[in-house]
Order: C-alpha cells, then sequence, then structure tokens
C-alpha cells in the first residue's frame, strides 16, 4: 500500500486525482477486507488474501475478483442446495422400501469399511449399494470403446455430464453415435462444462439440431467471474439407467494414446452396472435441473431395480461441491486414511494438501503404516508443480514414500487401502476440488478391484523412480526457494 500511495504522490495528476484515487483505494481495500473477515472463511486462506491486498492492492484485487469471492454462501448455489434437499428427499422416499436391505448390506461390510459407508449415509451424500458389476477401466484405450458400444446399445436415454468434451476423433466418435441415437428417438441430454470443455466445437449446436438437450455448466459469456471457480469436474455417462460411466478421462483423444500426441496420459475411470447407477443418475438430475430447471421423474424409466445385476461389490457414490452441506469426498479421503491397517496407495496428479489431509497422510505414516504416493514428475502447470514440491518434505520425513511417474502425465486420482478398500474418482487432492469443484468418486469395498487397483500401481511403479530426499532436498536453494513462494499461494487454490 506504502508504495502505490509513493506511485499516486509521484505521478504528474492533479492534486484532487490524487487524493480520490488514492480514498477509491483505500476504501476498497478495507470493504474487501471486511468482507472476507465477514465469510468467516478459513483463517489461513483469509490471511493470505489480507496480506495479497495489502502489499499489492491491485493485484489482490484481481486475483480476490476471480479466485475468492465465496459464492457458496451466496446467489446461486445456496439456492441449488437448498432445492437439491427436496430432490434428495424424493429419491430416499423411492429408495425406502429398499432401506432396510441397504442397512443389512451395511451391516454385512467389516467393521471399519462400515465406518467410512456410515459417515457417508450420514451427510447423505451416498447410501451403499450391494449388487453391482465393476469392471476397472485403464486410460482412454480401455474406456472410449466400452463407452462408445454402451452408447449404441441405448434404448432410451443417455446422459452425459463432462468436464471436458473435445472436438476431436473422440468427441466427434461419441458425437456420430449419440446422433443415431437420436435419430432412433432415444432421449439425449448431455451437460459439459464451459471453461473445461473450451474446444467444445459445434458439438453442442449439431446435438441440438437433432433434438438433444445439450447445456453449458456456468456458460463463461454470461458469468466470467466463475472461469476459475465452481467448476463442473465431474465425468458421469448414464444409459438408460443401468449402465454408469464414472472417475477419470476425459472425451478427449489425448487420452487414447493413439500417437498424435507426443505425452503419454495415464488415467483411471469405472464402468458400473447395478444399483449405483441410480446414484450417479441423481446426481445428473441435480445438476440437469440447475441447468434448464427442468427436471424428470424420480421412478421408471430413470430409476429403478436393476434385476439383471445379481453379481455383488458394495459401492458408495460420493460428491460434494459448492452445494454441499459436508465436504463429503474430501470426508472419503479422510475416513479411507483413518480406517487403514497396513498400506495405504494414492495416485493424484495435483498433490497440495490442505492441513487436514496433510495431518492424516502424516499420522498414518508415523502410525506405521505404509503410505505410498504417485504424481507426475512434470506437471502440466509450473505453479501447481512447485506448489506440491513443497509439501513433499514434511510427508517424506513422516515416513510417506513419494514416486515421480516419468512415462508421461498421471491424470489418475486413486486410493486403494488394505487390499479391500477401492478410491476411484474426478477430484485431485487441493482446495479446488475439495470445496470449490463438483466433484464424483466410487467407493468401492470389495476385495478383487482393489486387487486390480494394486495392480495397476505396481505397473505404474515400473515408470517410475523414488523420490531421495537427500537428493531432492539438495537442489539448489533458488528452486526451493520458488517451491516455498507457490506454497505460499496454496491456500487460494
Amino acid at each position: 500500500m506504502y508504495y502505490l500511495y509513493q506511485f499516486f504522490s509521484n505521478s504528474g495528476w492533479p492534486a484532487y486525482v490524487k487524493i480520490i484515487s488514492i480514498v477509491l483505494m483505500v476504501l476498497t481495500t478495507v470493504g474487501i477486507v471486511g468482507s472476507i473477515v465477514l465469510e468467516n472463511r478459513n483463517p489461513v486462506k483469509a490471511i493470505a488474501y489480507i496480506l495479497l491486498l495489502v502489499y499489492l492492492p491491485i493485484a489482490g484485487m484481481i486475483v480476490y475478483y476471480y479466485l475468492g469471492r465465496d459464492l457458496r454462501k451466496k446467489k446461486r448455489f445456496t439456492l441449488k442446495g437448498s432445492k437439491d434437499e427436496a430432490l434428495y428427499a424424493g429419491f430416499w422416499e423411492l429408495q425406502r422400501s429398499r432401506l432396510e436391505q441397504r442397512q443389512i448390506a451395511l451391516r454385512l461390510l467389516e467393521g471399519e469399511k462400515q465406518e467410512v459407508s456410515a459417515m457417508l449415509l450420514n451427510t447423505r451424500q451416498s447410501l451403499v449399494t450391494k449388487h453391482n458389476r465393476v469392471q476397472l477401466l485403464i486410460n482412454g484405450e480401455q474406456k472410449i470403446p466400452l463407452v462408445l458400444e454402451a452408447l449404441k446399445q441405448a434404448t432410451h436415454h443417455i446422459h452425459i455430464e463432462y468436464y471436458m468434451i473435445t472436438d476431436d476423433s473422440v468427441g466427434q466418435a461419441v458425437t456420430e453415435v449419440l446422433m443415431e441415437k437420436l435419430k432412433e428417438g432415444v432421449e439425449v441430454r448431455v451437460i459439459y462444462d464451459d471453461l473445461g470443455s473450451g474446444d467444445i466445437g459445434d458439438i453442442p449446436k449439431k446435438l441440438r439440431a437433432m433434438g438433444a438437450e445439450v447445456y453449458a455448466f456456468s456458460p463463461v459469456l454470461i458469468n466470467f467471474y466463475l472461469n476459475a471457480n465452481y467448476r463442473d469436474h465431474r465425468k458421469i455417462i448414464i444409459i438408460d439407467g443401468k449402465t454408469g460411466f464414472v472417475g477419470g478421462i476425459n472425451l478427449d483423444e489425448r487420452y487414447v494414446n493413439d500417437g498424435k500426441h507426443t505425452t503419454y496420459w495415464r488415467d483411471t475411470a469405472l464402468k458400473i452396472e447395478g444399483e449405483s447407477v441410480n446414484l450417479l443418475q441423481l446426481q445428473f438430475l441435480l445438476s440437469y435441473r440447475y441447468c434448464c430447471k427442468k427436471t424428470f421423474t424420480l421412478g421408471e424409466p430413470y430409476f429403478g431395480v436393476p434385476h439383471h445385476v445379481m453379481h455383488t461389490c458394495f459401492t458408495d457414490i460420493v460428491t460434494s461441491g459448492p452445494d454441499s452441506e459436508w465436504p463429503a469426498v474430501l470426508q472419503s479421503m479422510l475416513m479411507a486414511l483413518q480406517v487403514a491397517r497396513r498400506r495405504i496407495r494414492i495416485t493424484n496428479p495435483y498433490l497440495i494438501p490442505n492441513d487436514q489431509l496433510m495431518g492424516a497422510l502424516q499420522i498414518a505414516a508415523l502410525a506405521g503404516k505404509e503410505v505410498e504416493i504417485l504424481i507426475p514428475a512434470k506437471g502440466d502447470s509450473f505453479f501447481v508443480q512447485h506448489a506440491a514440491y513443497s509439501f513433499l518434505k514434511p510427508l517424506m520425513e513422516a515416513g510417506v514414500k513419494i514416486y515421480f511417474y516419468t512415462r508421461g502425465f498421471i491424470h489418475a486420482k486413486t486410493m486403494v487401502v488394505d487390499d479391500n478398500l477401492a478410491w476411484v474418482g474426478s477430484a485431485n487432492m487441493d482446495n479446488r476440488s475439495f470445496f470449490l469443484n463438483l466433484e464424483i468418486a466410487a467407493l468401492l469395498y470389495d476385495k478383487e478391484i482393489a486387487a486390480q487397483l494394486n495392480e495397476a500401481f505396481e505397473h505404474d511403479l515400473q515408470y517410475a523412480s523414488l523420490v531421495s530426499t537427500a537428493r531432492f532436498f539438495n537442489r539448489n536453494i533458488w528452486k526451493r526457494f520458488i517451491d516455498g513462494c507457490c506454497r505460499l499461494l496454496a491456500p487460494l487454490l
């Protein structure tokens, strides 16, 4: 603020202009600081914004305007959350006839896993289901062909909610199938994030011309201040209320690794058939109503009893976002860490944990549990990569093993605990995913899926290097200084 005062004082402007400029700047800064205090936000984040405003007022105002305003307490997401409660109530009423069976299913889980599922039930973010057939999908090479085949089998409806849909070979292939299904009379509804799908091209126009309902989540041109915050980061597909896809892998040809792009993309997703598809459908319905103020029935044919699946795979679908009362995705991670007895394996592209998650990881390692984390050797963001580096030392000092994936960019968001609990989702390990974006994850209390995820982790380690504490922290002081500077702004993420 002092330097700004000097700037105005030494300028050649008339005295009255200098005075008005300084007064306006001070009043604006005081107003923003007051707003930050009244929001009762995280103290660390609040202090970071206040210091930025005091020392770099103009830059601080810009950063706060685009990244800092807490819309969870304001306007649309507060309204969305209250309206969602009514739909949740209707959904639970629909499920009431099956609730006793679900409680039995909950009791069938082993003790530690009961705690995780009970917590999710109490947040009203999930309800454990028993009859599911789940397939683990590695990379777009496995997922995209299965998605196209499942779309071709649709007879009633196709619902797609995706962070990134790109007008390339993958996006066009999906669009062609959707257009064919529209000709057959199948209902098609698509929600895409307007920021993440910046290269969607004319796909929405083509689909709308054929009769599809296509909506941009928080259109950038209308709500420009939402560019960075409050994005729909989910990747969901539901077909006829029976088959669903969830987890990672965007509808983008980079994830297929067909040789067109130099970087190898490693990601993970799930194909689910069975009762949990109803939970995916519910989340799509909530986003659909938010985008277009319309809804569809909570009964058949969108929600039903999947009699065709008798396979057992206990599954929870957990979601959270700026419209949620609880940060359930973060809480599901914390509970999984808490109930671990022997080993925790995590894969995530963005390791910028908040204090809760950082403490849980350190405590798990200090308690003698084997904690392994796989992250990219080279990130897709300079700032995020160096911010992540700043968290490695305290984690490794507690006994956490950190691996750098060197084959390409690892984009998977997974966790496997004690060979019997698997977590596959869309959320990064950062504040944006935990509190600002709409995210989703599947928790699978299943030894077979956990074994497959363990196998995938071990395969990925063949293309990874264990981070040496001595070598990493003996880097030159300039690099470590950059890490520290980036970490100072980590609470703003």
